[in-house]
């Protein structure tokens, strides 16, 4: 009797499979919050999905199959993981004596990260799903997603995001309708208490947000608290990886960068880029030698009124990921 062994046709998967590597990833990060991970579980998922590729016979849809599989590898990578915050998801805003900012020790804490919007730009363009991913991918919604258990995290995600059925759902996740439904329930509830009225931001593209986004980086690029007073909101809030400490109001943020963070003209440098569908930057600072080196990105929440939070991470390697240099020179 002869065996013939089927071997997988590569160059049929990368074609059938590729068209959703974008969303495959947007997915993974809304489940763990990291850029870099989300970067991982989707290679683990295309891996995992080459080694089955054999036994795929289109009982379902490509698109839900590979999403089964990214579910499953991001919730049993969540098992052995901390969930990551933003330093308001540890306690209320700074009230106390005025201190200079510390930081956390390295590992006390697993801090969210932003993610390119230009690792998930609709390829054909079309304005509507732009405008639906963004909103999908905006930071207060992932910090939000990241204090719900594991599993409510992914129905809530798969029904409310990706507009799977709850049939779909509980074939995605390897149990019963009555049970998504339960989940999604108290996964809604759960995100009212901690987001009981999302904040309507602006589109980056739209003019006042990127007027917005100028005159933040004029303030630092000039050394100027009083520009700072131009576009932050009065009630805005300041936050930043990795420090615990966060401040509430426009005068405390304009009172604790312009003391202990804005220096003087041209220590910092900033340029222009879009992060989990809002306007933001990636940032520079000049070193003893003159160099600008890469220091981290920041994200700000636009409004029509002014910014109501800027987000800082202090995380140089962020840089090159939004595909910028670790250093501009002199």
């Amino acid at each position: 009797m002869i065996v013939v062994e089927v071997v997988p046709d590569r160059d049929r998967f990368t074609v059938e499979t590729e068209r959703f590597r974008r969303e495959l990833l947007a997915h993974c990060y809304r489940m763990v919050g990291s850029a870099h991970d989300a970067e991982d579980l989707v290679q683990e998922t295309y891996l995992r999905a080459w080694r089955s590729w054999s036994g795929f016979e289109g009982r379902a849809s490509m698109r839900s199959w590979l999403y089964k599989i990214a579910t499953n590898v991001c919730l049993k990578a969540l098992e052995r993981r901390r969930i990551r915050v933003l330093p308001s998801g540890l306690s209320g805003p700074c009230d106390g004596p005025d201190r200079t900012p510390s930081p956390l020790a390295p590992g006390e804490v697993s801090w969210l990260e932003p993610f390119p919007d230009a690792w998930v730009a609709p390829l054909d363009g079309d304005p509507a799903a732009v405008v639906v991913e963004r909103e999908s991918l905006r930071l207060a919604l992932i910090a939000s997603l990241q204090h719900l258990p594991a599993r409510q995290r992914a129905i809530l995600i798969l029904r409310e995001v990706l507009a799977f059925s709850a049939t779909e759902t509980a074939e995605i996740l390897g149990t019963t309708t009555a049970a998504v439904k339960s989940g999604l329930q108290r996964a809604r509830a759960r995100l009212d208490e901690l987001a009981p009225e999302p904040e309507k931001l602006l589109e980056p593209t739209d003019h006042r947000a990127r007027a917005l986004l100028d005159g933040y980086i004029a303030a630092f690029e000039r050394s100027d608290a009083g520009l700072l007073e131009q576009v932050l909101r009065v009630d805005a809030g300041l936050e930043a990886t990795p420090f615990g400490d966060w401040q509430s109001g426009r005068a405390m943020c304009i009172h604790i960068l312009g003391t202990y963070v804005l220096g003087t003209p041209g220590d910092w440098r900033m340029i222009a880029t879009t992060a989990n569908g809002q306007p933001a930057a990636v940032v520079y600072h000049r070193d003893s030698d003159g160099v600008l080196q890469a220091d981290g990105v920041v994200v700000l929440a636009p409004t029509a009124t002014g910014i109501s939070r800027v987000v800082k991470f202090h995380d140089p390697a962020l840089v090159t990921t939004f595909g910028f240099p670790d250093a501009l020179g002199h």
